[in-house]
């Protein structure tokens, strides 16, 4: 079964798991489905993170986020442009522009994920996603809510971006067609050739010409010393359950793990109260010591230690018992695209959620702090249970964390876990969606009530087996018009 931000997304990974191929081949070809089906969250122009685990295989987390650019370039570059985006209960500030752009690991992650467990050619992976690119895609109104919500950045892009997203000076919008033969050849190179034109050839060059005439940081050198990283995951015990989630210097899993150590010590179900606080006093561990620390080797142990006392994401899990986690993002996405490819590029250098000590900071190389914590949970016999993810940049960790409680200690179905009502902590102010008693969880902040459910929340795919009868079952977040497929 796969479960995907897009119904189309979650078919074209069933497929693949129909005619032979596994969990991670059926991630693969979803991630690259997804980057026609979601075009502006994800794409070959951002970075991720996979976990793979199950079926005897050594659990592994492959580290294919965005890292700082600026190794060929001077001291000088061209300002991020912010723009504001309308949750429609929260307002968010997001940067664009050449400037934003930080050194992509997409291609690089599939690359090397296809090669270390993929069993099906990539060639074959890409091409569905390379047709649905030449043909066309009808976009849904959850995606068209994305593009209207970014429509600010879109139209303040370049000509190349606008030309993709905005043709004719509008902004695209449900019911439309998304379509680029550019960008259908781009997928095919990389089912051709893998992620070598990407980071050392024609490919490479046109990104680093494109960016750096625009004011950007991003050169040569730092694509052509970019590889994809397995590293081991980060382990939390949570109510007889192990969950396995992403290790520094990735920050949400460290957080996330951290989160369900303290609830473990509950004997019962969390109440949303207790919920909200553990939000609340994790966030505020968030310090700039803290995101210094998170490169440092042995930061995971001492941090665990010292306080234990988009985006789109892919979860799929096979009849082997193999599961695979993978979270993309271009972050908001930067507004560039470069002319000739379809390559929409990230704007992770302009996240404010991913630079918390300041724009411009980072060495060159160093993968930024990310959010995204693509998670599995083992049951008592230690056999995947549940495989899970978020989209929702600062969300993603707070998302996950309340599926978990939810279908560990409330017994739900993967389907009723993610659409169950959900609150968020940070920066003082508790926001809830309805359903969530607002009034309980003031203590962790200042109430912040939307009317409906919303992205903002995050966007969490999941599949789950039944550990008596072997079943699947799974579910994808209606926040973002998500689905899950079974083979």
């Amino acid at each position: 079964m796969v479960a995907a931000g897009h119904p189309q997304t979650a078919a074209v990974g069933a497929q693949v798991l129909r005619e032979g191929g596994n969990a991670v081949d059926a991630v693969l070809a979803s991630m690259l489905a997804s980057w026609v089906l979601e075009p502006l969250l994800t794409g070959p122009g951002g970075g991720g993170y996979m976990l793979v685990a199950g079926a005897g295989t050594e659990p592994t987390l492959l580290d294919f986020f965005v890292a700082a650019p600026g190794a060929d370039a001077g001291a000088t570059h061209a300002e991020l442009l912010p723009i504001e985006v309308d949750f429609g209960g929260a307002r968010q500030i997001f940067n664009c522009g050449p400037a934003s752009c930080g050194v992509s690991g997409t291609p690089a992650g599939i690359a090397a994920a296809a090669e270390r467990w993929g069993v099906v050619p990539l060639a074959d992976l890409a091409a569905p996603a390379a047709q649905l690119a030449r043909d066309g895609i009808r976009i849904n109104a959850q995606q068209g809510y994305i593009f209207e919500i970014l429509a600010g950045l879109l139209l303040r892009g370049e000509p190349a971006a606008q030309e993709l997203f905005a043709p004719g000076g509008r902004v695209l919008r449900a019911g439309d067609t998304f379509r680029s033969d550019d960008f259908a050849d781009t997928i095919e190179r990389l089912g051709r050739d893998g992620a070598e034109p990407f980071y050392r050839g024609d490919l490479a060059d046109a990104v680093v010409e494109h960016v750096t005439r625009g004011g950007g940081l991003l050169g040569t050198t730092d694509l052509a010393a970019y590889g994809a990283l397995p590293r081991e995951p980060v382990r939390a015990d949570y109510h007889g359950r192990q969950v396995l989630t992403n290790p520094p210097p990735s920050a949400g899993g460290i957080l996330l793990a951290l989160a369900l150590g303290r609830l473990d010590a509950l004997d019962r179900a969390p109440r949303p109260e207790e919920l909200a606080a553990v939000m609340r006093d994790v966030q505020e561990l968030r310090t700039p010591a803290f995101t210094a620390g998170l490169a440092e080797t042995g930061f995971l142990q001492r941090f665990l230690a010292a306080n234990l006392g988009s985006t789109t994401h892919i979860s799929a899990l096979d009849a082997d018992g193999l599961a695979c986690s993978a979270t993309c993002s271009n972050g908001t996405s930067s507004g560039v695209v470069v002319p000739g490819t379809g390559i929409h590029l990230n704007n992770i250098m302009g996240e404010e959620d991913l630079n918390p000590l300041g724009f411009f900071r980072d060495p060159p190389g160093l993968r930024m702090p990310s959010m995204m914590s693509p998670t599995v949970v083992l049951g008592a016999d230690g056999e995947v249970e549940l495989v899970l993810g978020s989209a929702g940049s600062n969300r993603i960790r707070s998302a996950i964390l309340q599926v978990v409680v939810n279908v560990v200690d409330h017994g739900m179905s993967a389907a009723e876990a993610i659409a169950a009502p959900r609150l968020h902590v940070e920066g003082g102010v508790a926001y809830a969606e309805p359903g969530i008693d607002v009034a309980a969880i003031a203590g962790a902040g200042s109430p912040a009530p939307f009317t409906e459910q919303n992205l903002f929340f995050g966007g969490v795919q999941a599949v789950e087996r039944d550990a008596v009868s072997g079943l699947l079952s799974g579910a994808g977040d209606p926040r973002r018009g998500g689905a899950a497929v079974a083979a």
